[in-house]
């Protein structure tokens, strides 16, 4: 115990260089956050015109430039300081907060693990300041001649933490969570004009507009009619913004935009309100489009609850609740999304049965036999006049005749199936299939394909099955590069928002090899001038959007290799669908593939694609 008290001091402070190490661990995960940190700084300052530049994905530079007020040589230098903000006076300020960015701890996070060059001048300065940091050393800083307002060129992010720089992603991937973090703050301030350029490449030309304006600038001009407008004035909440109508809804969450005081946040409880809006009006597992704003009383939450600041806490969230899912549905209600009865229509009906003068409608007529003995067989009951009596119908002559011959060929059919032989079968899971010509097959709801097997029967899937068959048959394309293209008689022009444009250029060599016939055209736009040979599709906007969206989707819950989600996404797309009916070659053809697959048994999702029914389970059912 003795040596314990005569240790020296073992607590000490960290120097601040560590320190700002530390905090830009938590500040700048990746480029997207010293983007996003950088730009809102930008809007801070007043700015109305914000320019972002990019090379190698924000790797190797990452520049701001924007005409706000700019810095004074004191502010300059002390805004690398720890906890330097312009923002905050004292505790209470906490609970005012309008702005971005107030913690103070950005751009020294940033200077402390990347080579950056700031010039700032204030518009009623003749000259400027020019600061470069390396490492939270300062390694210069004097007078310059500069454009007013301020320019943050950051360079070789994570240079001097190379661990970390080795857990960023491909440019590609990197660059996708840029073009979030630039939408989300594009969203916010329609009244700015943003621009964004990748490697020397305009990605974003964003002139000041409204809210509606900016949303088709972002995400294409086919979303000019899909948007619903929002606005709901309370005494809590004001809510205004746009919802995207339901039969446009997509496969996954990433368009969807909740913003409390222009400050983009992630609820699950306020995107339930959203959701339970549009019950009965979407389609399975998609997801609508949604911009709304929030504006409420600073003083009524709490943005300090996350490092990020992308969560709130709210005094009376119940309340919100219910103003966000009331305005949502009357939105729709108000502009005819949600069903409702047409009156018009059914006049419109009405006239069309008028229309014929009524004497000229005479109800059918009905005759029969009052003699008629069902047992008597020499009775016949009166003829009818209907199609049926007309048909090559063997029993039209009178029910009771020949009715023997419904029994002899009910019994026909299992018959044949028992006489099969053994030898004119192969094994599936321990069962005999018989062969194509020999097969008795029926299609169950247009969803299940019935075959008979030795001991019984079995159940098919035919979508699981036909999933399956593409998605063995996509890896092998993808592998060899084997994958054959049906070009288009009119080649179609196709225009993609950001993200999914940045998406499908990383997809691209994996998509040509699956048979697409794809080339960029110009600013996020591509021509489709043929795709795969065996894929059946009504338009090739809709068959790549699946595919993105599907992709986007596997990737985020199953976290799979890039060419196995590429595959299994295509599949899913293309397979026929439960509901498809199928002739008897078709059923035939998809039974010789799903056999000839490497795991036939086993559904995309895991589950089986075949069940067998044994006459011994048949039997314990019907016989006691």
């Amino acid at each position: 115990m003795k040596g314990i008290f005569l240790m020296s001091d073992i607590i000490q402070l960290l120097p601040d260089a560590v320190a700002n190490q530390i905090a830009a661990g938590e500040v700048v995960q990746r480029p997207a956050s010293a983007v996003k940190e950088l730009v809102e700084n930008a809007i801070d300052s007043g700015a109305d015109k914000i320019q972002l530049l990019l090379k190698e994905a924000g790797k190797a530079l990452i520049q701001v430039i924007d005409n706000g007020c700019g810095m004074s040589l004191t502010d300059a230098r002390m805004c690398f300081e720890r906890h330097a903000t312009s923002k905050i006076r004292k505790a209470e300020d906490l609970f005012a907060i309008r702005t971005m960015g107030f913690r103070g701890e950005a751009m020294a996070s940033i200077a402390a693990i990347a080579q950056v060059e700031m010039k700032t001048r204030r518009h009623e300065d003749e000259l400027g300041t020019c600061i470069v940091i390396e490492g939270s050393e300062v390694i210069s800083q004097e007078a310059t001649g500069t454009s007013a307002g301020t320019s943050i060129a950051v360079k070789n992010l994570f240079y001097n933490t190379p661990a970390r720089r080795n857990f960023l992603k491909s440019n590609p991937v990197e660059l996708r969570h840029i073009i979030d973090e630039f939408q989300r703050v594009a969203l916010a301030h329609p009244e700015i004009f943003f621009t964004m350029h990748h490697d020397g490449q305009e990605v974003y030309h964003l002139p000041a507009s409204q809210l509606k304006q900016r949303i088709v600038h972002l995400f294409g001009n086919n979303y000019n009619q899909r948007l619903v407008p929002v606005e709901e004035d309370t005494t809590i909440i004001n809510l205004r913004g746009f919802v995207g109508k339901p039969e446009f809804a997509r496969r996954t969450r990433g368009e969807q935009f909740f913003f409390v005081n222009n400050r983009f946040i992630r609820d699950n409880y306020l995107n339930h309100a959203v959701m339970t809006a549009f019950e009965e009006l979407l389609p399975e597992d998609t997801y609508p489009f949604y911009v709304l704003f929030i504006d409420i009383d600073p003083s009524k939450i709490d943005i300090n609850v996350h490092p990020t600041k992308t969560e709130i806490k709210y005094q009376d969230e119940r309340a919100i609740y219910a103003i966000i899912r009331s305005a949502v549905k009357r939105s729709l209600g108000r502009y005819n999304i949600t069903p409702s009865l047409d009156f018009d229509q059914e006049n419109s009906i009405e006239h069309l049965i008028t229309a014929k003068p009524l004497e000229e409608i005479t109800p059918p007529g009905i005759t029969f036999n009052p003699n008629f003995n069902p047992f008597d067989p020499v009775a016949k009951p009166a003829p009818r006049e209907s199609s049926y009596q007309n048909s090559n119908n063997p029993y039209k002559g009178g029910m009771t005749q020949n009715w023997e011959t419904l029994y002899e060929i009910s019994k026909q059919v299992p018959q044949q199936q028992q006489e099969m032989l053994p030898d004119d079968s192969f094994e599936v899971n321990n069962q005999a299939v018989t062969k194509p010509s020999e097969r008795q097959l029926f299609q169950i709801h247009n969803r299940y394909i019935l075959s008979q097997i030795k001991s019984g029967f079995m159940l098919i899937s035919q979508q699981a099955a036909h999933e399956r068959i593409l998605y063995e048959r996509f890896l092998q394309q993808l592998q060899n590069h084997s994958g054959v293209s049906q070009q288009s008689l009119f080649p179609q022009t196709l225009t993609l928002n950001g993200s999914d444009f940045t998406l499908l250029k990383e997809l691209l060599p994996d998509i040509k090899a699956l048979g697409f016939d794809i080339r960029e055209f110009g600013k996020n736009t591509v021509v489709v001038d043929g795709i795969p040979a065996d894929l059946n599709a009504a338009s090739e906007h809709q068959l790549l959007e699946h595919l993105l969206e599907g992709f986007k989707n596997n990737m985020a819950i199953l976290k799979l290799d890039k060419r196995d989600t590429l595959a299994r996404t295509l599949a899913r797309n293309a397979a026929t669908k439960a509901g498809t009916k199928l002739t008897l070659e078709e059923m035939n053809l998809l039974i010789d593939q799903l056999f000839a697959c490497q795991m036939p048994n086993l559904a995309l999702n895991g589950k089986p694609v075949i069940s067998t029914f044994t006459l011994n389970e048949l039997m314990e059912r019907f016989e006691k």
